[in-house]
């Protein structure tokens, strides 16, 4: 079983994407992971070339700045990096510049893909979610964060990155199926020294919007302030993966955050009501598949 990695970056330094950790967290399940480096100036390539690990192939691309609708740039480089995995590939392990997967759940990964290798009815895995936000004590707890994505792929070229590569589709746009792991992904893009978080905020967004929606909603403060833009969060009382001891021991910046004080949405309680009588009524990217996840 022949395993690919990939993922994209730009501008990892500037806005302090935990891309290394990113990397070195799939390393150990692939044969080879592609990073497919935007054009930059601020050392991002030198950065993953820091990776002293021959399984790293870098891939140097330039950004497309005229697919400013829907982040579909996120997903023309996700493309270019899937794209370049090894023809020899079974599987490709996704990882996005904010994302790490715990070395814990490296076993429980390994055995679904060799238990499913021969399935042809299985696209690939998805992943429940933790969305750290404000400090790497913090979780979010509302609908607003999406609570699963698919991170390991076929390696059928009829894959596509979808919209903002959130997602993928597969053959004529059909939704992939997937079997559902007990391993998750921690997202830390939320995680930042706040003025790396305004500036991220304010050119990410730029990635979805025009420069005067960016201007009139964005632009203004010095630094993002966590408090006024969140109103439910749960204490995360799990690990961190080993790759992020030490960013989690370096962060410079207090925030705090009382979960007894959260509040809800009408909404938001109508669809924890729906959930406890078994139905889910977010959308789904993906189809799920009743199968076995692993071998154990």
């Amino acid at each position: 079983m022949f395993v690919s990695g990939f993922t994209f970056i730009r501008q990892a330094i500037r806005f302090d994407y935990p891309i290394v950790e990113a990397i070195e967290s799939i390393l150990p399940l692939c044969d080879e992971v592609i990073v497919a480096v935007g054009k930059g100036t601020d050392g991002t390539r030198e950065l993953v070339e820091s990776i002293k690990s021959p399984k790293v192939k870098i891939v140097d691309t330039i950004w497309d700045e005229t697919l400013r609708e829907g982040g579909r740039v996120l997903a023309a480089e996700t493309d270019k990096a899937f794209a370049a995995i090894s023809p020899d590939a079974d599987w490709a392990v996704y990882i996005q510049g904010d994302e790490v997967m715990h070395e814990k759940d490296h076993k429980a990964v390994r055995q679904a893909m060799q238990r499913h290798l021969h399935d042809e009815e299985v696209d690939g895995f998805l992943f429940p979610y933790r969305h750290f936000y404000g400090s790497y004590d913090f979780v979010g707890a509302s609908d607003r964060w999406y609570g699963n994505e698919v991170r390991v792929v076929r390696a059928d070229p009829s894959i596509r990155s979808f919209r903002d590569a959130q997602g993928f589709r597969i053959r004529a746009n059909e939704l992939l199926r997937v079997v559902e792991l007990d391993a998750h992904i921690h997202h830390y893009g939320w995680v930042k020294p706040p003025k790396v978080m305004q500036d991220k905020q304010i050119q990410f967004n730029k990635l979805w919007h025009d420069d005067d929606w960016v201007q009139s909603r964005l632009v203004g403060p010095d630094a993002f302030v966590y408090e006024d833009h969140i109103r439910s969060l749960n204490r995360f009382e799990g690990s961190h993966p080993k790759v992020m001891q030490t960013r989690v021991a370096a962060m410079n910046w207090h925030f705090s955050f009382d979960p007894s004080l959260n509040t809800w949405t009408l909404k938001e309680r109508l669809k924890n009501q729906l959930k406890r009588i078994g139905i889910n009524p977010n959308y789904a990217n993906y189809k799920r598949l009743r199968r076995p996840s692993s071998s154990s």
